[in-house]
Parts: structure tokens; sequence; C-alpha cells
């Protein structure tokens, strides 16, 4: 059990990436908060969790909301005790489309979740993990901040903002034992694709994409999710301020 005794909370655990974090963390051991939009989603997966023996609880939250974010961390320090990891998978995409085409509104909403979400994340859970004397953040950040492509530049912008807040926490928190990574996946087969490819997936477009892949695959949430139990774990006590590319060798 890599994550026994550990409290965690997964932002976006409904679906996805999340949900996939959230199961392995808490087939590992972890207490698992799944922070979600859809409360249902996130109810489904603490259930499933539950009935395999495992700890999760649902929680309606929307990331770009402070005091949401503030109720999602204190239920889990309700629940469970404290919290030593947080995980800031959820995010939106962008729908591929040229750069001006973009609304100031979808503009707004698009770094209110990818971006703002990680600063509420710290202002909430950094306390919480310091009277822990330490903890661990794992935010998901896109390989489209590392090798951004036309037509999602301001996805790519918020992703990569991630990445650089990433860096700049992992160097202010190290002195206190919290540890700050990202992870950079390449896109896998999630409710995201259909806008990432302009609102159309077809057989051929997800061909295209996979060509550029090496490996020859989407990401599945179980990469996301094995990749993040390990930066999550003390097996990686030593490793802080690195952004994980998880995509088949897309970003050589």
């Amino acid at each position: 059990m890599r994550l026994a005794n550990k409290v965690a909370i997964v932002t976006g655990g409904g679906s996805g990436f999340g949900e996939g974090i959230a199961r392995r963390f808490a087939a590992e051991g972890a207490a698992v908060v799944i922070g979600d939009l859809d409360q249902g989603a996130a109810e489904r997966v603490a259930g499933e969790i539950a009935k395999a023996g495992g700890k999760a609880a649902a929680v309606t939250a929307d990331v770009s909301n402070s005091s949401q974010m503030k109720a999602l961390v204190q239920a889990a320090v309700g629940t469970y005790g404290g919290l030593d990891i947080m995980v800031n998978n959820a995010g939106m995409p962008q729908r591929n489309r040229p750069m001006l085409e973009v609304d100031e509104a979808a503009f707004d909403r698009l770094f209110a979740v990818n971006v703002k979400s990680i600063y509420l994340s710290a202002i909430h859970a950094v306390p919480e993990m310091r009277k822990r004397g330490g903890g661990t953040i794992v935010n998901i950040a896109s390989t489209a901040g590392v090798r951004p492509r036309p037509g999602l530049v301001w996805y790519n912008g918020s992703k990569g903002a991630v990445i650089t807040l990433t860096k700049a926490m992992a160097v202010e928190l190290a002195p206190e034992q919290i540890r700050v990574n990202a992870l950079n996946p390449v896109a896998g087969l999630t409710p995201m694709l259909k806008e990432f490819m302009g609102g159309e997936e077809t057989d051929e477009m997800k061909a295209k994409f996979i060509s550029t892949i090496p490996i020859g695959r989407f990401s599945t949430p179980q990469d996301i999710a094995n990749a993040a139990l390990y930066l999550a774990s003390d097996e990686a006590n030593f490793i802080t301020g690195v952004c994980m590319e998880v995509d088949g060798g897309r970003c050589i």
C-alpha cells in the first residue's frame, strides 16, 4: 500500500484521468475525496471505490470558485482528519479553432478553470499540509504546454502557466516539505478529445492524431494514474518541480 494512511483530493475525479487517479490512489490505501462539478459522477466513482473496499467521499466543486474549493478541502479534513495529497486534475479544453475566434468569455473561463484553480488550491490546501508537516501537490498540465499547436493557442497558454506555476511553487514550498510536480499527458479517449479535434471525433481524425504519438496510441486514465501515484508516493520524496511527460514520446 503505497499511500496507506494518506488523505488525497482529486479534482475532476468523476471521469477521465481524474477517475483513474482516484481509483488508483484508493487501491493503494489513500482515503480519497473526489471533487467534481457533476455530483452524480463523483458519487458513482466514490461508491464503486467503497464497494471495492476503499475509502472515498464525493463533493460538488467548481475549482474556479474559492468558497467551493475551501469546502472541498474542509471536507477532506472533516471526513478523514487532514490532507496530504492534492491532485489538481480538473480542467477544460478549448475547441480547436483560430485564436481570434475564441471569445472573451471562453478565454476567461478557460483560465479560471485551468489556472486560477491552481491558485485557489494552494490558498486552501497548503495551510492544511503545513499542519501535517508536509504534503504533495500534483498538477495535471499537458503536452500542449510543451509543444503548442495551432488552433489551441489559449489552451496551450493555460497549460504553459500550470507548468511554470508548478516549478515556482516547488521552489517556494520545498523548505516546508511540500513537493509540487506536474504531469503532461498527451490526449486520451476522454470527453475532452472531441473539443481538441474541433468538435468532431472521427476515426480518420483519431488516426491522424495517433500518428503523432511514437508509441502509437492515445493515453489512458491508467497511464496518468500510475505516474500520479509515483509522484504522490514517498518513493518520490526527493522529486519536486518536475513536469513529467506521459505522452508516448510525442514531445520528443
